[in-house]
């Protein structure tokens, strides 16, 4: 029997397989917008062809339907997904997007669970897309659903709290309905989701996958029945992602495993030093036996990751004095850099919420949620530590 390589091992060769016989060593970057043809019926047939979801032709005709850096990545995506095929998009919104118009055909109706990402929550909450949305808990899966149900849609870690969620007990619950699995937070490092039944798993490339804040992406990983439907959705709406975009997330996947695994250690680090600190009411990272109550770390996740919230005591106000008195960290949006970033959900990444949406998902004022980087543990912790003394003068002087 074959011996299949460590996922370390594919990441560093992923999508790579055309290389040789290009005569390359680095990922060639096509940024053509067109591409001519000597054929007329070969590049009509082509058209045909990427018109109706495949992934490839012999002639790619125009930039909007198909680019070989971006399937090159998408390529790599799904091997390291485990999945048939892998679908990119401009953004983690427009994967998004892609998913629930392909959707339409089947229902109107879709469940979600809370907490999400905000932006998720208010895309799906708003109906621009045309689809009625039923919140629930991961347990209410089964009874939010309706005959006219087209997906499931969850997140875990979940944003912004890093509540995990049973992908295998949502699968089952969902029956013949499809789930998608927003699995940013884990990247397939740690939590390859399709292992445990989901039809689709998203990420927002921006995220790990690109590792170094200098892209926006989204990717759906699939089998090819799906990424035909969502290929079509791509191609009519013009949401193909960037050649430059997907030769810097092609690029990002060979370090994906020890970014992964260096900056995981360093939160494990912060998370029991930030449990220990007066000025901290709660810490939420599913490497802490009570975040975890159902052991999903080491059965479906192979580590707890990167990526930590708690809350600092005094509400907003103390939040605001955290944020506001980092120096080494980065106080921004967005996740999954090489650098720090630490930034408040209630009043950023979630504040398109409303405050019943914000309370249901257990998003308080004084959450903050910190994506760990490639810093040192100790020069991190200096920082924290110095910002959480400014929550506690703020306290004194109160």
């Amino acid at each position: 029997m074959e011996l299949r390589p460590d996922l370390a091992t594919r990441a560093v060769h992923a999508g790579r397989q055309d290389l040789a016989a290009l005569g390359v060593h680095a990922l060639p970057i096509d940024l053509s917008s067109t591409y001519p043809f000597s054929d007329l019926d070969g590049a009509t047939a082509s058209l045909d062809a990427l018109v109706a979801g495949d992934q490839r032709a012999p002639n790619p005709v125009y930039a909007r339907l198909h680019n070989p850096t971006v399937a090159r990545f998408e390529d790599g995506l799904a091997e390291l997904e485990g999945t048939a095929a892998a679908v990119a998009f401009a953004s983690g919104m427009a994967a998004l997007t892609a998913v629930v118009l392909a959707a339409r055909a089947d229902g109107g109706h879709v469940v979600a669970t809370r907490p999400i990402y905000g932006t998720t929550d208010h895309l799906l909450t708003c109906e621009l897309l045309g689809m009625e949305v039923t919140w629930t808990t991961p347990d209410g899966v089964a009874d939010a659903l309706r005959p006219d149900t087209a997906l499931v849609i969850t997140e875990t870690p979940a944003n912004p709290t890093l509540a995990l969620v049973d992908v295998e007990y949502v699968v089952a619950q969902a029956g013949d309905v499809p789930v998608l699995v927003d699995s940013t937070f884990a990247t397939p490092v740690l939590q390859r989701p399709a292992e445990w039944g989901a039809a689709l798993v998203m990420h927002s490339a921006t995220k790990f996958l690109g590792g170094h804040g200098d892209v926006v992406a989204g990717v759906v990983a699939c089998g090819e029945a799906w990424a035909r439907r969502l290929r079509q959705v791509r191609v009519a709406t013009g949401a193909l992602l960037h050649p430059l975009a997907g030769y810097l997330l092609h690029r990002g996947l060979t370090t994906l495993p020890l970014r992964i695994e260096r900056a995981q250690a360093t939160a494990q680090t912060l998370a029991a030093r930030l449990l220990d600190h007066d000025a901290v009411a709660a810490v939420h990272y599913p490497g802490l036996e009570a975040c975890d109550p159902t052991r999903l770390v080491g059965r479906q996740m192979d580590g707890p990751g990167t990526m930590l919230a708690f809350e600092v005591e005094g509400g907003y106000e103390a939040a605001r004095a955290a944020v506001e008195h980092v120096s080494l960290m980065t106080p921004a949006v967005s996740l999954g850099s090489v650098d720090t970033l630490l930034q408040h959900p209630a009043g950023l990444t979630h504040r398109v919420l409303s405050d019943d949406a914000r309370a249901e998902g257990g998003i308080a004022p004084g959450l903050l949620r910190l994506s760990v980087g490639l810093e040192g543990a100790d020069d991190l912790w200096n920082d924290l530590a110095g910002a959480l003394a400014a929550v506690e003068h703020l306290a004194v002087v109160a």
